[in-house]
């Protein structure tokens, strides 16, 4: 972890590779000289006096911190501050910090990631723009979710967890952020939207997870010393994963939850989003009505706007994108919202302002932009954000869906939704476009040119994927399945006991093409499709996937022609919408 200067790696997943040679020639050519200061680290967000009106911490359902904000976790006693980092953590977790601190900083790090596609050789001082970027590991789970599939050109999707900390430790973030009462307290992954690039770079989708969302966060291994964060109950705050080791966490978290593979992950803070916001010289918003965050108390964001469209920059930026006071209902659905405004702006203005032409101009954006970031390894040099640049300006805004995952409240927090959380987890594991304008063709089932084995020779590992967004695993359902099949003729199936994984539909996979007979030969023996037999590096032997659709039974649900349609309830948002405006709540308009 800490500061990085890598250089002579492409982007992986597709945002494509350069030899060291080309690199240093990039590096060192028409590049001129620029000042820069160490970058400031991460903070926590609030709507001003820093406390939410139910006055509750962080919720748990007993094993991590409890939901009344009384005591801390036993986990994360002691636990020594994450040196040269942003959003360092805590030993110790002194008191609850108050819900209601909070920023959208994907835009900012989106922002960062678009202006490095956009500022193309323009950079300046290659290896000191290199030595502002910090990284830190990409998973710290003891399980990943399984690949994807390439499509019939070879290519795959790329998926990006974009991150927000809200850790205060800095002077300019604790100005920005307040709340007094937390600084240099654990952090929480208050921010998290998953950024999906279709595997043929036509499409672009979006899904952010509400802050407050009770989940349960796995196990998770600390990588600077060590210490090992035991998996949660399933009442857990999602936010609460960053403070369990880091940015990986949360990204195993995710894995987790959605079953989705998670290429990268990007983290800014407070600072970075005002610092951005200023280097693109403003973006474009708007209200219904005048509009004023502050409660009587004294709560709120502090934005100010008149009715109508307003270019905002700077610290005015960082106030839309943290109000929840005055928009909509007053939740972090309305706060969200206006955030997936402020996000489509913000890509339609880079791509149409013709001012990023400027060396000047792109200079300022990009000492920004690597100040601002956290990435994984994968993405620790500018080379390989200059080429995931490249590979999201592939997508016109029309082509870019923004939505929220369907969620029901539970309490006063929120809980994935039945049915339609997992349909848009799916949409995106399967990397079905979100706008419903993919032009997408059946593929013909092709028995394969290796044949079979005998049934009693193929050694089957049976593994339990029952699990869902909102229902836990059924118990004993490996074990049970490997009894079905020892029982039909396949004597060597065996169960896997320890992997509890989320798969909707019921797959075999094998890891090469001398087995994809022997996988196709267990697909039909269940009345699978040829189709659920599917190639994967993630297992090393036929693996039978036991999914969400066989919980119970002798034979998988007989497959139905599936919805492909994006649920209403994930309140999608085209990237092309340029009348969108936030309605203010009338108790909030001056």
């Amino acid at each position: 972890m800490g500061q990085n200067s890598v250089r002579g790696e492409g982007v992986s997943s597709g945002a494509g590779t350069r030899d060291a040679a080309s690199e240093r020639s990039r590096a060192e050519g028409s590049r001129p000289k620029s000042d820069t200061g160490d970058a400031e680290p991460h903070a926590r967000d609030t709507d001003g006096a820093g406390r939410d009106t139910d006055g509750a911490g962080r919720g748990t359902d007993g094993t991590g911190r409890g939901t009344d904000g009384k005591g801390p976790d036993a986990e994360d006693k002691g636990r020594p501050r994450r040196k040269g980092a942003r959003g360092s953590q805590s030993g110790a977790r002194r008191t609850a910090p108050r819900r209601k601190r909070r920023v959208l900083r994907w835009s900012a790090t989106v922002l960062a990631v678009l202006i490095l596609g956009t500022a193309g050789a323009g950079y300046l001082y290659y290896q000191h723009l290199n030595s502002n970027l910090e990284t830190d590991d990409l998973n710290l789970g003891d399980h990943r979710a399984p690949a994807p599939t390439p499509n019939a050109e070879g290519q795959t999707p790329l998926n990006i967890l974009l991150i927000g900390s809200d850790a205060r430790d800095s002077k300019e973030n604790r100005k920005l952020g307040g709340a007094k009462d937390t600084f240099g307290g654990p952090a929480l992954a208050d921010v998290q939207m998953l950024l999906h690039l279709s595997a043929d770079r036509s499409n672009m989708s979006m899904i952010s997870m509400p802050r407050d969302t009770l989940l349960t966060i796995p196990k998770c291994t600390d990588p600077d010393d060590g210490k090992v964060y035991r998996e949660t109950g399933p009442r857990t705050m999602t936010n609460e994963s960053l403070g369990r080791g880091g940015p990986g966490c949360t990204v195993a978290t995710w894995e987790k939850l959605t079953n989705i593979r998670i290429d990268h992950f990007m983290m800014v803070d407070f600072s970075g989003v005002v610092s951005m916001a200023d280097a693109i010289g403003g973006v474009p918003v708007c209200v219904d009505k005048n509009i004023h965050s502050r409660t009587s108390a004294g709560k709120g964001s502090g934005l100010k706007l008149k009715k109508g469209t307003t270019n905002i920059q700077g610290e005015q930026a960082l106030q839309w994108l943290r109000t929840r006071y005055g928009f909509e209902d007053g939740s972090d659905i309305g706060r969200a919202k206006a955030q997936h405004m402020y996000m489509n702006s913000l890509v339609r203005t880079l791509r149409d302002n013709a001012s990023l032409t400027s060396p000047n101009r792109l200079r300022k954006l990009a000492e920004n932009a690597t100040k601002a970031l956290k990435v994984d390894p994968g993405l620790g040099s500018v080379l390989k954000l200059y080429d995931l640049g490249n590979e999201l300006k592939k997508v016109s805004p029309e082509r870019t869906t923004m939505t929220t995952m369907p969620f029901e409240y539970s309490g006063s927090r929120v809980v994935p939704k039945p049915g339609d959380a997992e349909q848009l987890f799916r949409l995106v594991r399967d990397d079905i476009a979100l706008d419903g304008k993919d032009k997408r063709k059946t593929a013909k089932e092709k028995p394969s040119d290796d044949p079979a084995a005998p049934d009693a020779d193929i050694a089957v590992q049976v593994q339990n994927g029952t699990r869902t967004a909102t229902e836990p695993p059924v118990s004993g359902r490996a074990g049970a399945v490997a009894q079905l099949l020892a029982a039909g003729g396949f004597t060597k199936a065996a169960p896997d006991t320890a992997t509890a994984l989320t798969e909707a539909r019921t797959v075999v996979r094998y890891p090469s093409v001398e087995l994809e007979g022997d996988a196709q030969r267990v697909a039909k023996s269940l009345g699978l499709p040829l189709s659920a037999a599917k190639k994967s590096t993630d297992v090393s032997g036929v693996t039978l996937v036991v999914g969400a659709d066989w919980r119970e039974g002798d034979k998988p649900e007989k497959t139905k022609k599936q919805d492909d349609s994006t649920p209403k309830s994930a309140d999608a948002l085209n990237g092309s919408d340029k009348k969108a405006c936030m309605r203010v709540d009338p108790n909030f308009t001056w």
